[in-house]
């Protein structure tokens, strides 16, 4: 038996490959599917079921591509209703892939139809599960998305006893794998290992403490984050079928002249530039929102960008597709094309740029000695309580863009968050709604803390 997890880190997703004497399964995979394709084809090996835990809010599945491209059966568990062939598993159904079995174990909380996978070995024994959004590494899957008619209190309610008379109740040995790792929206707290075992859960995961149904609910439904725009959307993609990925690729792959670019814009495209912060700083297209291929960039563009408004994307050479396809597997599909020759074809025909100035940790602390700047922090609330820069404004990047009326264009403000990533989003987004005076703390935080201690407040509280 083969099982391999193929990690995602921009989604924080995790998709699995099982094999077993020449037969294939796949669970929860992305969009680009001839990775899986490959895999199977370089074991000599057939993909024979498609397993699906539910329908996915964070990114669109690949399953009905997979599935026209191999023949291979979609399965969900009981409760789901795609608009498309599948089969639905009965709770307990169980499915022979080779020499190993596995079963379908119907664990609503999460979604109405969410299902985890249980296999036995081929000694018949029960040795993984993978449990896609119902039980992660520290955390399980938050209640309030993938709702139907029940309410995140009725869900979380169906969520504990998924996972006290279905999950808990596993050998203690058999491992854990989740379909998300630290950093997924689809749950508030999931830690940074990416696979477990039932019995380090019982022991470490918070959700699991809770001695009765109404403390689970209670903790669960507490202080969840808003979720990105976009879940509702992939969530519906992913239920009712989509076109396919590689037609995507060819509509959307397209080099775009200096004059046809901003004819795009004047027709409403929004400026999407993925390279990195540092670079973007230095030099951008006016309006540009940048949000860099090297971080969670999947999750910031489904918060930031309107779901169906046209895109034009600003690239480093060679990570046109890369953008695209990343942008795909979110259900980002009306991208008009790429600038051809980036941003050096665009500054050789003299075309206004503009600029966000870094400082470093010093150079920020002499900035605000001189009283005529304001410090913006755009980490999360939970950041921000454990420690922030002192007389620093918060407003979390997730809300920054229907805040922008609030902020004072005639400022000067200095934006940072924990390294440099998010405040660069934030300082470019500022940029575009028309505050000219903005600058980026490179390395955020976590570098003002050791250069300049003195200025970290640690235990704040926002009240």
């Amino acid at each position: 038996m083969i099982i391999e997890q193929i990690y995602t880190n921009c989604l924080a997703h995790a998709a699995y490959y099982i094999e077993s004497n020449g037969m294939v399964a796949i669970i929860d995979p992305l969009r680009d599917v001839d990775v899986y394709i490959q895999k199977a084809k370089a074991n000599g090996a057939t993909i024979k079921y498609i397993f699906e835990t539910h329908f996915h809010a964070d990114f669109v599945s690949g399953h009905i591509d997979l599935a026209n491209k191999t023949g291979a059966s979609i399965i969900f568990g009981p409760k789901a209703e795609p608009n498309y062939n599948a089969f639905i598993a009965e709770d307990g159904e169980v499915f022979t892939l080779g020499d190993i079995r596995i079963k379908a174990i119907h664990t609503p909380g999460h979604t109405i139809e969410s299902t985890c996978y249980l296999i036995y070995d081929e000694q018949g024994n029960e040795h993984s599960i993978f449990t896609g959004d119902t039980l992660f590494v520290g955390d399980v899957g938050r209640p309030d998305l993938m709702s139907g008619n029940l309410n995140k209190e009725e869900l979380a309610a169906l969520l504990y006893d998924s996972l006290n008379e279905k999950i808990k109740t596993l050998p203690d040995n058999v491992i854990v794998y989740p379909g998300h790792g630290a950093g997924s929206a689809c749950g508030k707290n999931i830690g940074k290992e990416t696979s477990s075992s039932i019995s380090e859960q019982k022991k470490y995961n918070y959700a699991l403490e809770a001695s009765n149904k109404d403390e689970f609910i209670k903790v669960v439904t507490a202080d969840l984050p808003i979720p990105p725009p976009y879940f509702f959307k992939d969530a519906a993609i992913n239920k009712n079928g989509y076109q396919s990925f590689d037609k995507v690729i060819k509509n959307n792959l397209k080099p775009l002249s200096i004059k046809n670019f901003i004819e795009e814009i004047k027709n409403g495209a929004h400026i999407l530039d993925t390279r990195d912060a540092l670079t973007f700083g230095s030099g951008f297209i006016n309006g540009a929102i940048n949000i860099a291929l090297n971080g969670d960039f999947a999750v910031w563009v489904g918060t930031l960008i309107e779901f169906n408004n046209p895109i034009v994307i600003v690239t480093a050479e060679g990570q046109e597709k890369e953008t695209i396809t990343r942008l795909a597997r979110i259900g980002f599909e009306n991208v008009k094309g790429y600038l051809k020759g980036g941003m050096l074809a665009w500054i050789v025909d003299k075309q206004w740029t503009d600029n966000i100035p870094f400082c470093d940790a010093i150079q920020s602390l002499s900035l605000l000695k001189t009283g005529k700047y304001v410090l913006l922090d755009v980490r999360k609330k939970s950041e921000v309580e454990h420690e922030k820069i002192k007389d620093s404004v918060h407003i979390s990047l997730n809300e920054l863009r229907s805040k922008l009326p609030l902020l004072d264009k005639n400022e000067k403000w200095l934006v940072y968050c924990a390294g440099g990533y998010r405040s660069m989003i934030a300082a470019s987004l500022m940029k575009a709604y028309g505050i000219s005076n903005v600058s980026n703390i490179h390395g955020g935080i976590n570098l003002v803390k050791k250069a300049t201690p003195e200025i970290i407040e640690i235990g704040t509280s926002l009240n």
